[in-house]
């Protein structure tokens, strides 16, 4: 306690933006501009797939118009190695211009080069392309990156802290806690909150942040049994190559992949069956030598059998060779990339595509303007780039094994993390809108879904100290008790007509008298008191308190920052629920609740939903007195 007076625990308003470059309102090109206590971080600097042109990159003029990015931001976290989420890192870091740290989890920096390579060589060996990186920029792009271990605080600088969750999803995919002061946010990437065949659950402290980031793909789903999907998916397969059929399934290199394989084995050993099953030529070797190399980011099941075995050396899957695309005789293929936007997925989806005995099944989400996307959406005449009509035939079956979390999953993280505020990326505008009220209603927390390049101010409230004068102590405690220190110390504050009054760079707290002036209110002020007789109604009071404060704070956006203060707008009025204390101490039988005039669309309709929830008579009515300043 200071010589002139008491430390007081109070709340500010500072504010936290957020600006989706990327995954705003849709899924792709995630890559989010996160300002938090005077720092720039980018999370994610991804690349979209439904599209060839400039819009495959996220728009970095809107951090830097011209020159690099460097001093603009100070640092970048990616979340996985999906190249949605890292693929424009070459061309952001070594053609756009950035020369920061670039933070990623071990198994991520490890994998992400080798699939930027093998995305490179489609786009600029096989199509030609122009102006796209090259592998020497993929190189020095690796080099800049800094490595983070699971739950490890990271100080990027005096006062940025990182740290990284474990996300599911994917090999090495992590969420992330931003802290900056007493200000954090947490940016989810993608992630999955239920165990699957290879990898665990996602899993976060209840870290509390000013904010929630998180991915909204499957918004709007509830996916069914796990295992019932899998019967299917292996039936389906089974009744294809038994009638003489071949099965395409697109894949990304790492991932689905290897659920998916683990399941077939598993199948084929079951049924003795010998249709062969190949992989794309590279690949299966590259992804079980990072699958042994992390064999700690796996599944519990995964790791303790690794002593005995790898479940990923598989032996009914076997490396495939371009000239068995016109071999006549039923196969299962894994092919890359999982969306038929190139590759050898494509180039077996044309040769087989028009023939009604074969199948193609899309185990994940495809991005709108893909070619899995149109199947998906039921087109039977497609276009290729060059011009070509191809017919479709086959059949096209979708599962979802995506390992996303679906809307379940994701209210699960809210509930783990208990967010102040929620903001959804990576997700269509539709399903986003759902998964809103449904957050809304069931935590009362405010949700966003900002649109690419636009930006979302948040106002979030963190402890603030201020000093009050001993004037204004002695004028409090006058009535209440001689010992003030041991009052002050724990908090025992009496009802006395005051308000905080929170400027830009400033906290004030005057008397009632002064803050008319203070906010520039008129001379005179109104109040509208409404009087509720509650002893004749029976109101249980923990009802009626909980429905008070949670119809100001949700409702209205009027926050309590502890019990017996509410905030209106810029002002916190110490005396205004002190009520509810003293209706449990004291034999009242009046509850009082009392509003500036100018705030009565929160009286009334507060009064309106007491009467309908507790059976208030309809004749109260509110009285009005003036009073001066």
């Amino acid at each position: 306690m200071a010589n002139d007076g008491a430390i007081i625990n109070m709340s500010c308003s500072p504010e936290i933006f957020i600006t989706p470059l990327g995954a705003g309102q849709d899924v792709g090109r995630s890559c989010i501009l996160l300002t938090i206590g005077g720092k720039n971080i980018m999370l994610d600097c991804g690349m979209h797939m439904g599209f060839n042109d400039s819009r495959r990159f996220p728009d970095f003029t809107y951090i830097n118009k011209n020159g690099p990015l460097t001093d603009h931001l100070d640092c970048v976290i990616i979340s996985h190695f999906h190249l949605d989420h890292c693929g424009a890192l070459p061309y952001m870091s070594e053609m756009v211009g950035y020369d920061g740290p670039i933070y990623m989890t071990h198994p991520t920096k490890a994998i992400c080069p080798v699939l930027l390579e093998d995305y490179r060589k489609i786009t600029v060996e096989r199509k030609g392309e122009l102006n796209f990186f090259t592998s020497e920029m993929i190189k020095m792009c690796m080099k800049k990156v800094v490595v983070v271990n699971l739950h490890e605080i990271i100080s990027v600088d005096d006062d940025l802290k990182i740290k990284a969750y474990y996300a599911g999803h994917v090999l090495g995919a992590a969420m992330f806690h931003i802290k900056v002061g007493e200000l954090s946010v947490v940016y989810t990437g993608d992630y999955n909150m239920t165990p699957d065949r290879h990898l665990g659950a996602a899993r976060i402290d209840k870290c509390r942040p000013n904010v929630l980031i998180t991915e909204s793909t499957y918004a709007t789903t509830i996916r069914d049994s796990k295992r019932c999907r899998e019967r299917d998916f292996l039936k389906k397969i089974h009744s294809t190559i038994e009638r003489g059929g071949k099965v395409l399934i697109p894949v990304f290199a790492l991932g689905r992949a290897q659920e998916l394989c683990i399941l077939l084995e598993t199948y084929w050993d079951q049924k003795n069956l010998k249709t062969p099953i190949y992989f794309s030529l590279g690949l299966t070797d590259k992804a079980t030598n990072f699958y042994k190399l992390f064999i700690t980011w796996t599944n519990e099941k995964i790791k303790n059998a690794f002593v005995e075995r790898n479940m990923f050396d598989f032996k009914h899957i076997m490396p495939f060779d371009r000239k068995y695309i016109d071999l006549p005789d039923p196969m299962v293929v894994f092919a890359t990339p999982g969306m038929l936007h190139g590759g050898l997925s494509l180039q077996i989806f044309k040769k087989w595509c028009t023939n009604e005995n074969n199948m193609i099944i899309m185990p994940g989400y495809c991005v709108s303007g893909t070619l899995g996307w149109k199947l998906l959406n039921g087109q039977k005449k497609i276009e290729l780039e060059n011009r070509q009509i191809l017919d479709v035939k086959m059949s096209v079956q979708y599962m979802s094994f995506s390992a996303h979390a679906d809307a379940k999953g994701i209210m699960q993280l809210i509930k783990q993390c208990c967010p102040e505020n929620v903001v959804l990326v990576h997700g269509e505008a539709g399903k986003m809108e759902f998964l809103t009220k449904k957050i809304n209603k069931e935590f009362g927390i405010q949700c966003f879904m900002p649109a690419n390049g636009k930006r979302l101010r948040l106002k979030v409230y963190s402890d603030l100290q201020f000093d009050v004068p001993n004037s204004f102590i002695d004028k409090i405690f006058a009535k209440n008790s001689n010992d003030k220190d041991s009052l002050v110390k724990n908090n025992k504050w009496s009802s006395v007509e005051a308000a905080l009054i929170f400027n830009e760079n400033s906290v004030k707290l005057v008397g009632m008298n002064e803050v008319s002036r203070e906010l520039g209110l008129p001379e005179y002020r109104i109040r509208t008191v409404h009087t509720i007789d509650v002893d004749s109604n029976n109101v249980p009071l923990q009802d009626l308190e909980k429905l008070l404060l949670e119809f100001l704070k949700l409702e209205y956006k009027v926050f309590t920052s502890s019990p017996g203060n509410i905030r209106i707008g810029n002002a916190v009025f110490i005396k205004i629920v002190n009520v509810l204390d003293k209706f449990k101490k004291v034999s009242s039988k009046q509850l009082t609740i009392s509003f500036d005039t100018k705030n009565d669309h929160i009286g009334m309709p507060l009064l309106n939903q007491l009467t309908e929830k507790f059976g208030y008579p309809d004749e109260v009515i509110p009285n009005a007195f003036p009073r001066t300043t």
